[in-house]
């Protein structure tokens, strides 16, 4: 049995205190990030034990102390879940009796990341930048409407997911700003980003980097005046989407969300010296520009966010790690983080 799926060892033990009966209590300020950090990821790391849970010889159920224990309730008839696994679930919070904090959310929507080859289907989506024709993107679509159908204008919903889990939420958080206006509260932990981003981290100097990516705005927001139909698209997707800004906790050293951190930075640095060309070229990329003359309309790369808010993870890890959940339960003392917020 894997140990790290004990909730009481590897769960967010800065947070746990022990009762007189030895059981134990959770002490959440739901006013404070890192206490809201540590319950998202706590609950997307659910969905990865519950999945485990259907393969153990053992009838040891680990997975329910992921989110009972932050007084959750898994709404069963809300399962994601497609012919093959469980990539997420719906977590209905349930306090004791007027113990309701006005800054805690009535529900979570988590999506769990890579566990098995069947999972491959969706990263394939990803790196083709298909999210919303995959069949996990429709369910959850579906299961996320279903649910704010049902539940009152000011319940608030949260949306969290873990690397292709995060791709999921972003999609679906996405779309909702766009076609209903509901602004979610929505935490992405290694959101992966497909893009150039690793290459040139490992082949240019900081210096060399920054005029590269100067140079390609440039290039886009000449390229804008020339489709002026395509940029005023694009600006407009941008302004309706502007007041969500999602949380994207990233690791620095992270190959697969190097790309949110590289777009956000850079995009600074050029608004700094180009304000006008960096606002027509934040809105547009190459790919977009193409499919616009061929002919072909295509849903905008997901990584042209005009707004968010990026936690960087600086902490020293090997690679491999810097793209594990377990890292976003960890008390501050224990990070590096660096937020900043980016907003268009």
């Amino acid at each position: 049995m894997d140990l790290g799926d004990h909730f009481e060892r590897s769960g967010p033990t800065h947070l746990m205190a022990r009762a007189g009966s030895g059981s134990i209590r959770m002490m959440i300020d739901w006013d404070k990030e890192e206490h809201r950090r540590c319950v998202a990821a706590s609950l997307v790391n659910s969905t990865y034990v519950m999945e485990k849970d259907r393969g153990r010889w053992s009838r040891a159920q680990l997975a329910p102390a992921w989110w009972t224990s932050f007084h959750f309730h898994l709404e069963r008839t809300r399962l994601l879940e497609d012919e093959r696994s469980i990539f997420g679930a719906i977590y209905r919070h349930v306090p004791p009796p007027g113990q309701h904090h006005p800054s805690a959310p009535h529900y979570i929507v988590a999506f769990r990341g890579t566990m098995t080859v069947d999972d491959m289907q969706l990263n394939a989506h990803i790196v083709t930048n298909t999210v919303h024709d995959s069949n996990r993107s429709q369910l959850a679509h579906q299961a996320v409407r279903n649910l704010l159908a049902t539940v009152h204008s000011r319940c608030i919903v949260w949306l969290t997911g873990h690397s292709q889990g995060a791709s999921l939420a972003l999609e679906v958080g996405r779309h909702l700003m766009l076609d209903h206006r509901r602004n979610l509260p929505t935490f992405l932990f290694n959101p992966p980003q497909v893009s150039l981003a690793p290459v040139i981290n490992l082949t240019h100097s900081p210096d060399d980097k920054t005029d590269l990516y100067t140079l390609s705005k440039l290039v886009k927001a000449g390229l804008g005046k020339v489709l002026r139909p395509h940029r005023k698209r694009m600006e407009k997707l941008f302004e309706q989407l502007s007041s969500w800004a999602p949380n994207l906790y990233v690791h620095e050293k992270d190959f697969l969300c190097q790309g949110f951190i590289d777009y956000f930075e850079q995009r600074e640095k050029l608004e700094r010296r180009f304000r006008g060309a960096a606002r027509s070229a934040t809105a547009l990329s190459y790919r977009d520009m193409l499919f616009y003359l061929l002919g072909k309309a295509k849903e905008p790369r997901p990584h042209l966010l005009p707004s968010a808010t990026v936690w960087k993870n600086s902490t020293h890890v090997c690679r491999l790690r810097s793209h594990g959940l377990k890292q976003w339960w960890k008390p501050d003392g224990e990070l590096i983080l660096t937020p900043r917020r980016y907003t268009y």
